[in-house]
């Protein structure tokens, strides 16, 4: 049932009333995450933000649309973040390359957009891209350009340069008449797009475009010697049927023997490399884990990885078109992600602004080499304010037990589950085995009772738990008795209002329980709870609109409804505070 709500506009638009009311009613129920254009809504610019469910101390603009990240990077002394946005309203649309600049990836100052439509080889859009830092300490950017109109798209490679490179700010940024570096590619010209960021590998230059051609998801190589002209491989790196259109490809080294991050021209023995990409077609992403062939320019994953839609995910959650960038000053890898609303576009059009960045990443390789780990970097804990310390509380079948003294709409939570036995747990069904684990999930939620769980928190409710959004694991026995470790992130009951996408996330954990403990952490802030179980081996995002669990009236819980007792080992929790400068 639509929600009809009187618009106030920037302008005097009495001409968009009409298409702006049959949008509400033919919209309203279900969201779409992809990239469709609504002209009737892109350019109606916001003139009262609203608040409620605004993050505290995530990366956002103060108004209007943002979606991939692009091109991070560390330069003279300043990280670099660069985003798509659209200046002039809440939806999709518009699209320039925003920037904002921090000395510690918390606090940021927003600059004029780096890039925006303005020669012949962008006039249409300045889509998504990377950034590399060529000898000398020159960076570029590297971005596709949309050079026909809306539908065709048609999409070329362009590359820019700082107009001062004495500015750490980068404030002004070229964009050469040499351009593009990459035409149309006359197979699929709509399907070629978001090139990474290059490493120098054998005299040549490299870089990787996401393509797809009859549902098969293609990443092409390209090589230069002097990044200006490039030359497209024989072959691609890596291609794989049936996963349709690859976007925001990322192919990084990593090495089980360190948590340390590598330069992505980093090459030699025992390194492995990462191919992400970004599945257009089921807006989730999945990642390998393998060997590239420098010689021939060939990647091949490893038996261990899946490739294809059950492959690894970085996030199995509310997280795309991510971005990973080497920092040479903590010599780590940091991941961006990307998080859409889970309202309506005229949801988003009404409260003025719409996405956010999730906290970044440090990201490393597991030492199993098996698959990779995340954790939020160390600069967020900055923020935290009045703190909160639970030992030895033992969570019997049915118990729940608030988390008192914090705000609990936004906080950081780390907590330390413990129980006494494995008999308890429930076998896992054969019939489970094909299905995805937020299948699995949403067959049974956090309320059916289990035997080994589900245990872990419930986030964001209110106080007699009218709405509430369930993090939590569930451990089954399979068929070999090997043990099934289930992390859900569950968003159906975490709102009472309607027309909401509130689904259920939900990922494996690949983790050792011999010592019986599994730990779990959340980062909590107004609409957004991320989540990192045993350690940040599987990680979940989720958007979530509360209308009781609001500022100081949300509540924070930690539940068993498994007849096995749980008990929290510990529990650590603090107040997040917001960052003092965000853009």
């Amino acid at each position: 049932m639509a929600r009809t709500k009187i618009l106030v506009f920037s302008s005097d638009s009495s001409l968009f009333l009409l298409s702006i009311f049959s949008f509400i009613f033919l919209n309203i129920n279900g969201v779409d995450s992809t990239h469709r254009v609504f002209p009737e809504l892109q350019s109606i610019s916001a003139v009262d933000v609203k608040l409620v469910h605004r993050t505290g101390y995530h990366f956002q603009p103060q108004k209007h649309w943002i979606n991939d990240p692009n091109g991070p990077m560390f330069y003279k002394g300043y990280y670099h973040l660069f985003y798509q946005y659209n200046p002039k309203g809440s939806v999709w649309g518009n699209i320039v390359w925003a920037h904002s600049v921090s000395k510690d990836l918390i606090n940021w100052i927003a600059l004029e957009p780096a890039i925006f439509p303005s020669k012949p080889f962008d006039q249409y859009g300045c889509w998504s891209g990377s950034a590399t830092i060529l000898p000398g300490n020159k960076p570029v950017i590297l971005y596709t350009g949309i050079v026909s109109p809306d539908p065709e798209n048609a999409q070329v490679q362009n590359y820019a340069v700082p107009a001062n490179y004495s500015d750490p700010f980068l404030r002004e940024w070229v964009k050469p008449d040499n351009n593009p570096l990459v035409g149309v590619h006359t197979e699929n010209p709509s399907a070629f797009r978001d090139p990474t960021t290059a490493w120098f590998d054998g005299g040549h230059w490299k870089m990787l475009v996401g393509s797809s051609r009859k549902h098969r998801g293609i990443a092409y190589l390209y090589r230069s010697k002097d990044f200006k002209k490039w030359k497209r491989s024989p072959h691609p790196l890596h291609t794989k049927a049936e996963t349709g259109m690859w976007e925001c490809p990322d192919f990084y080294p990593v090495t089980p023997r360190s948590e340390d991050g590598l330069d992505n021209s980093k090459m030699g023995r025992g390194i492995k490399h990462v191919l992400k990409v970004s599945l257009n077609s089921t807006r989730y992403e999945y990642y390998t884990i393998g060997r590239y062939n420098r010689v021939r320019d060939f990647y091949v994953p490893d038996n261990t990885s899946v490739d294809g839609w059950a492959g690894l995910r970085y996030d199995y959650g509310n997280f795309y078109a991510s971005k990973t960038f080497y920092d040479p000053i903590k010599k780590r890898r940091i991941l961006w992600g990307w998080a859409n609303e889970s309202d309506s576009q005229i949801d988003d059009v009404q409260k003025g602004w719409a996405g956010i960045q999730l906290i970044p990443r440090r990201i490393w390789l597991d030492p199993s080499g098996r698959q990779l780990v995340q954790w939020p970097i160390e600069e967020v804990e900055g923020l935290r304010g009045s703190e909160l310390h639970m030992r030895n509380q033992k969570l019997d079948m049915g118990v729940h037990v608030e988390v008192t003294g914090i705000t609990a709409a936004q906080a950081d939570v780390d907590v330390t589950f413990s129980f006494k036995s494995l008999e308890k747990a429930k076998s896992f069904d054969p019939e489970w085995k094909n299905l995805d684990a937020q299948d699995v999930c949403d067959s049974m939620g956090s309320t059916i009772q289990g035997g080994l769980g589900p245990f872990g928190l419930l986030t964001l409710a209110s106080k007699d738990l009218e709405e509430y959004t369930p993090v939590f694991f569930r451990i089954f026995k399979a068929e070999d008795q090997k043990l099934k470790v289930l992390m859900c992130s569950d968003a159906k009951r975490s709102s009472l209002a309607e027309g909401l996408y509130k689904p259920s996330f939900a990922g494996f954990v690949d983790v050792d329980l011999s010592d019986k403990k599994i730990s779990l952490r959340s980062l909590i802030d107004n609409s957004v709870v991320e989540s990192f179980g045993a350690q940040g081996k599987t990680c979940i995002s989720s958007r979530v609109y509360p209308t009781l669990a609001i500022y100081n009236n949300a509540h924070l819980f930690v539940f068993n409804n498994g007849t096995e007792p749980i008990t929290v080992d510990s529990l650590d929790a603090w107040s997040m505070n917001s960052p003092s400068e965000m853009n």
